[in-house]
């Protein structure tokens, strides 16, 4: 650990701000692509309920995939192609994207699944159309669930971002290939820490932000005034 108290490892164009810069941006970026494929077809499956079946199967299929040779196969693949960096970004967004995927998509289908059937009922009892339905109703009863599985796409793409700097890349993932390059341990523990700090963190501000953004109705929060009966009402 003596590498990561080391102030000179905290400065300059490899200076660990800079690795978690990066590592958040592949990760955002990733998590950012993942919920506009994600979100709109969980909710289309979930609302219309057809091939609900195959598209779950196919999301957990997608969590087998060996994504360290999924990225070496399309850097080899599109290399002879694209004589930039974008050889080497492009397969690392697209293996951390199959990754992002399936929690979110299971889980948007799950929420849409589990809104209760009287409330869609007296939706459209009041005259509301499926968009209105589905965007109204279903995905702010859905919430919870849906902001659980951008919860956990996002922890275990900024676990896996490390894959990025195996394909020539930044990232947090740099020190642990540096590190065993060098025969520096110290330097592969302090990666490896680093991007457990980053995954605790984040965590914590997932639950900060679903506390704020879920409705206290759905996650069965208690607000910070209650109705105390009358004295008159407790002796009815």
């Amino acid at each position: 650990m003596n590498w990561l108290f080391d102030s000179r490892n905290w400065s300059g164009a490899d200076g660990v701000p800079v690795r978690v810069a990066e590592h958040l941006q592949y990760s955002l970026t990733a998590v950012l692509i993942a919920l506009l494929i994600a979100l709109p077809l969980g909710l289309a499956v979930g609302h219309t309920g057809r091939g609900k079946r195959a598209v779950v199967s196919f999301a957990n299929a997608l969590r087998a995939l060996p994504t360290l040779g999924i990225v070496v196969l399309l850097v080899i693949l599109l290399a002879p192609h694209l004589h930039s960096n974008l050889a080497f970004s492009l397969p690392a967004t697209v293996v951390l994207v199959l990754l992002a995927v399936p929690p979110i998509l299971t889980n948007t289908v799950a929420g849409i699944d589990a809104v209760d059937r009287n409330v869609l009922d007296a939706a459209r009892g009041v005259g509301l159309g499926p968009f209105a339905i589905a965007f109204g109703v279903e995905l702010p009863c859905a919430l919870p669930l849906v902001l659980a599985g951008v919860r956990t796409a996002f922890l275990q793409v900024i676990s896996g971002a490390a894959i990025a700097a195996y394909v020539s890349l930044g990232g947090l993932g740099r020190l642990i290939i540096d590190g065993q390059a060098q025969q520096n341990f110290s330097e592969m523990v302090s990666g490896g820490v680093l991007i457990a700090v980053l995954v605790v963190v984040a965590d914590g501000l997932f639950a900060v932000l679903t506390a704020f953004l879920v409705s206290p109705g759905l996650s069965r929060r208690t607000g910070r005034f209650t109705l105390t009966p009358s004295p008159g009402a407790s002796n009815a």
